[in-house]
C-alpha cells in the first residue's frame, strides 16, 4: 500500500533527485519528448504538469518560479510563449507515457514522455515524402528507359467501338 508515500525518492538522495527531475524537466520542454524509465517518468511528470499549468498564465511571478525549477531561460521563455498557450483549453493531463518495453540490460522499463500535442517536426516528414516521390519518379523512369530498349510499348491500345 501507499499510505503516506509522498513520492517517490527513485533511490537516490534528494540533492541528486532534484537535480536530475530538473534535468529531465527542462529536457522534457526543449524537445517535447524524452525517453526515460516508468519510476522517473511518473516523477518527472508531476513536476512537468504543475509548470505548464504555471506557464498558462504569463505574469512575473510565475515566470520566477519557473525560472527557479528549470535550468535553462531559453526553455522558460518557450514554456511561457510557446507550451502554455498550446495547452490553454486543457484543464490538465498535459503529457503522456507510451510504454515502449522492458530495456535489455537490466530489464526496466522503458517509456516514452512526451506532451499530449506532441506531433513530428512537419519538415522531416516533408523531407521523406519528397525523397520517397523521387525515387519513386526515378524508378518509373528507369523502367521506361528499358522498355524503350526492349521494345515493349506501354501505351494501351484504344478500343474500337
Amino acid at each position: 500500500m501507499k499510505h503516506r508515500r509522498g513520492f517517490n525518492p527513485l533511490d537516490r538522495m534528494a540533492s541528486h533527485r532534484k537535480a536530475m527531475i530538473r534535468n529531465m524537466i527542462t529536457s522534457l520542454f526543449r524537445y517535447e519528448r524524452i525517453r526515460t524509465t516508468k519510476a522517473k517518468a511518473l516523477e518527472v511528470r508531476r513536476f512537468a504538469e504543475k509548470l505548464i499549468t504555471r506557464g498558462k498564465i504569463d505574469s512575473v511571478h510565475n515566470r520566477r518560479i519557473a525560472s527557479s525549477r528549470l535550468y535553462d531561460e531559453s526553455v522558460v521563455a518557450k514554456l511561457f510563449t510557446d507550451i502554455g498557450p498550446r495547452m490553454k483549453d486543457r484543464d490538465g493531463g498535459y503529457t503522456r507515457i507510451l510504454k515502449l518495453g522492458e530495456r535489455i540490460g537490466d530489464a526496466a522499463q522503458v517509456v516514452l514522455l512526451e506532451l499530449v500535442d506532441y506531433k513530428l517536426d512537419t519538415k522531416e516528414t516533408s523531407d521523406k515524402k519528397a525523397k520517397k516521390e523521387e525515387k519513386k519518379a526515378a524508378g518509373k523512369e528507369k523502367k521506361e528507359k528499358a522498355d524503350a530498349k526492349s521494345g515493349v510499348r506501354t501505351e494501351k491500345k484504344a478500343d474500337k467501338v
